[in-house]
């Protein structure tokens, strides 16, 4: 049984507010958060053509993730071993993000944080899969930079679908495409206007 998501969802992103002020690079300890906030609340994101990663966004089981990874009407999330079926919600082939909602439930959404002016000159972390098995994740600082908007590029090596990060470990933006050097992504608070203005029953 889904609950409707997207009133729920675009509640919890207006809710939360950005600092304007600068930033200084994520230290050691900000990288180690981010790590650990990411094993909480990232999932794997299976479609019929391909599979790629997303990250929990709504407690009741909004999963943000690349228009790529899923189908016309649902795909099947991959959280903490349990493969679940969730539908499609929002999905934007301009923006190359979708919304797909898990079955009822409490989920790990990750912490949140809207930047309305960009985030091109901002550190964002993103986390480096493990190449090999027995290896580690790895977090990593890179800043952001300018694209046609609403986009931004970073050089980081990451899949679409892959969450970005502020410092604290709050989640700003979603790989979406990969570019010949690093990635292009989209903030969150495109993210935010595309659901306010979507009409999804």
């Amino acid at each position: 049984m889904f609950r409707p998501v997207l009133p729920v969802l675009l509640c919890l992103l207006l809710a939360l507010p950005s600092r304007a002020s600068a930033e200084a690079r994520p230290s050691r300890a900000d990288l180690q958060r981010v790590l650990e906030l990411h094993a909480r609340s990232s999932v794997r994101v299976r479609g019929p053509q391909n599979a790629g990663p997303g990250i929990i966004v709504g407690a009741d089981g909004q999963v943000l993730t690349a228009v790529s990874l899923v189908g016309p009407d649902s795909a099947q999330v991959v959280h903490a071993g349990n493969a679940l079926m969730a539908r499609v919600v929002l999905s934007s082939a301009a923006l190359q993000v979708a919304v797909v909602a898990g079955p009822q439930g409490t989920w790990p959404a990750a912490p949140v944080r809207l930047v309305p002016e960009g985030l091109a000159g901002r550190w964002v972390v993103g986390v480096m899969p493990a190449r090999k098995k027995g290896q580690r994740d790895t977090p990593k600082a890179a800043v952001a930079k300018t694209a046609p908007a609403p986009f931004f590029d970073v050089d980081l090596t990451l899949a679409p679908g892959s969450p970005l990060y502020d410092g604290d470990g709050r989640l700003v933006g979603l790989v979406v495409e990969r570019r010949s050097r690093g990635v292009r992504a989209l903030p969150l608070s495109a993210v935010k206007a595309e659901l306010a203005s979507a009409d999804v029953p």
